[in-house]
């Protein structure tokens, strides 16, 4: 380890391969007192430009000797892989994040429940965009000059990065930022004015999409559950504080506390004067672990709370004339499109949440009327809905080849349900690249016009010895119970999202608890967040008999505490990077009276690649 970051306490330096095989540098500096029960830990995440290193300070300075301590080096920076300061896209850093935290579940031996997360300006923000779509059952974050809103000096600056960024494509900008602008600490400005791994340019996509997400997570605070703590540098040239405010008063974390540090510059956990800063800090995470985890509590959240709320409103006709005025335009203008754009035309007629309006999205093939006509369908296949549309297809076919790979590896037989499939494109084209891997592929769907068009597909995959398709009501719970032969591999997609009502989906995923083999997973995905909410409710219309597509969006841990209730275990999450549309893998636990199988040799060493992925 570099002497300039050298610890009392020993540090092992280690790599860990994340999601998309990027092995990850990032130290351990073991407990060194010995305390009853499970392990504890605290990991700290570096602000931008630097890396793990500059936080090893905290290990001694916490004075916390019954925790271990983790740190790493973000993807492109310090000693981690990577082209300097830059990501394919900001969601790929927070992947990044539940990757490392699964890692340390398996390797460590250190549960999520029992980890506190301390990020710092850029890692505060990744942090937090990571509790706000992932919905981890943390025991607490630790927010220091969160970077919600970076001071960029030039009045407009992000939106002339944007266009050039249109124009140029992928560039970089240099940080302004001198060391004096972090710390009145002598040592500090020594060390980051020396330091060769601190890399100063960044990715102008990256600036941009984490300006982004730190407007999103602000604005949608009140998703989050996790006990926090945000300290604020009185001081702080750097980033701004009143969306520090906000986020905090948005939060539904039942315990939650902000302290302005009168004076502090950038680096709050680096100043001269530090002291209280830690001080406060170590008081927040003893006290978060005398108290026992708890659930979010989210069960009765159709009924109440902030999603209700907005709910409600969407449902009602826009407050102010001129607002109805402007959605009744749009609403027009949609039907206009309709005249030329195929794609607009069949969602009109079938619904916009409708299956077959899925399929034309998936396969993604601009028809029209006219140039005119595929110019529309263009621009309305491309809107960032139907984007993350194909991105959560590509994710569903990714978590269906795992867990075939998974339940073969087990030597358990591949029988899937899709309750809910459309026309079935993901579930019969991720199984139609993998032939004779299926034993049973049982498709269901409550509109005909969806099994028809289902069946058409499976004769064209050549999955017809395989496959069935027949009609069927995804809340049924008893006909879903009474699945044979008993998947083991069920897969709900697009369907919760546009039912608000929790009681149809518990009843939903009782059956199909029921009928799911013990140690059989269950794909399912959310849609926890949607920049176009508002708009899909007021222009759009729904399947059902016309009416508008009114959706109650589920925040990621109400979703995940319904899947729980039913008796699956989260493993695996896949999200967009924008924070639309979530997949998830989930294993079904075992209850008294099953036989469940032991696990072959080969799923015991696939399990811990499953969960860091």
């Amino acid at each position: 380890m570099d002497a300039a970051y050298a610890t009392a306490r020993p540090c092992a330096e280690h790599h860990f391969s994340s999601f998309d095989n990027a092995a990850l540098f990032y130290r351990h500096w073991p407990a060194t007192a010995p305390t009853d029960g499970p392990k504890k830990a605290l990991v700290l995440f570096h602000r931008g430009h630097e890396h793990g290193g500059r936080m090893a300070h905290l290990v001694d300075e916490l004075n916390l000797p019954g925790y271990d301590f983790f740190a790493w080096d973000s993807r492109g920076l310090g000693q981690s892989p990577g082209e300097r300061g830059f990501a394919d896209n900001y969601g790929v850093l927070v992947k990044d994040v539940d990757a490392f935290i699964r890692h340390l579940a398996g390797t460590h031996d250190v549960a999520t429940e029992n980890v506190v997360v301390v990020g710092q300006s850029f890692g505060a923000v990744t942090v937090a965009t990571w509790v706000h779509d992932y919905a981890p059952r943390l025991r607490g974050m630790v927010l220091a000059a969160p970077a919600f809103k970076i001071n960029l000096i030039v009045p407009g600056a992000s939106k002339m990065l944007g266009l050039l960024h249109m124009v140029r494509g992928k560039f970089f900008v240099k940080s302004y930022v001198k060391p004096t602008q972090l710390t009145h600490d002598p040592a500090r400005i020594a060390s980051y004015t020396a330091d060769p791994l601190i890399t100063r340019p960044i990715a102008v996509n990256i600036l941009l999409e984490v300006e982004a997400a730190a407007d999103r997570v602000v604005a949608d605070a009140a998703a989050m559950h996790v006990p926090t703590q945000v300290l604020v540098s009185g001081n702080d040239q750097v980033v701004y504080q009143a969306p520090q405010q906000q986020f905090f008063d948005n939060l539904s974390s039942p315990v939650k506390e902000l302290h302005v540090l009168d004076g502090f510059l950038h680096d709050t956990l680096g100043e001269r004067d530090r002291a209280p800063a830690l001080a406060l800090l170590r008081g927040f995470v003893e006290r978060v672990f005398a108290q026992p985890v708890a659930a979010a509590g989210l069960l009765a959240a159709d009924q109440q709370g902030f999603t209700k709320a907005e709910f409600d409103t969407l449902g009602r006709p826009a407050a102010s004339a001129l607002a109805r005025a402007y959605w009744a335009m749009s609403r027009f203008w949609i039907k206009v499109g309709g005249r030329f754009s195929t794609g607009i035309r069949q969602s009109l007629a079938t619904g916009f949440d409708s299956g077959s309006t899925l399929d034309y999205v998936y396969r993604n093939q601009k028809q029209g009327f006219t140039p005119v006509g595929r110019i529309v369908d263009s621009v309305y296949l491309n809107s960032i809905g139907w984007r993350g549309i194909r991105i959560r297809k590509a994710h569903l076919e990714q978590l269906i080849g795992r867990a075939v790979e998974q339940l073969r590896a087990a030597g358990q037989p591949v029988r899937i349900v899709d309750i809910a499939a459309g026309h079935g494109r993901y579930v019969l084209e991720a199984l139609a690249r993998r032939p004779g891997q299926a034993e049973h592929i049982r498709l269901r769907d409550y509109s005909p016009l969806n099994v028809e068009a289902g069946r058409r597909l499976i004769a064209e995959k050549g999955l017809a010895d395989v496959a069935t398709f027949e009609l069927g009501d995804a809340f049924d719970r008893a006909a879903l119970a009474g699945l044979s032969p008993r998947p083991t591999l069920a897969v709900v997609s697009g369907l919760y999202e546009l039912f608000g009502d929790n009681s149809l989906v518990r009843a939903s995923l009782a059956g199909l608890a029921e009928a799911v083999e013990p140690g059989g997973y269950l794909l399912y995905t959310n849609q926890p967040w949607h920049p176009q909410l508002e708009m899909i409710a007021r222009s759009l219309t729904s399947h059902r008999e016309g009416s508008a597509w009114v959706m109650r969006r589920r925040v990621q841990a109400e979703m995940d505490e319904l899947v729980a209730e039913a008796g699956f275990e989260k493993i695996d999450q896949l999200s967009d990077q924008w924070g639309i549309f979530s997949v998830s893998m989930a294993r079904r636990k075992p209850v008294a009276g099953d036989a469940a199988p032991a696990a072959s040799p080969a799923q015991q060493a696939a399990t811990p690649a499953l969960a860091g992925a």
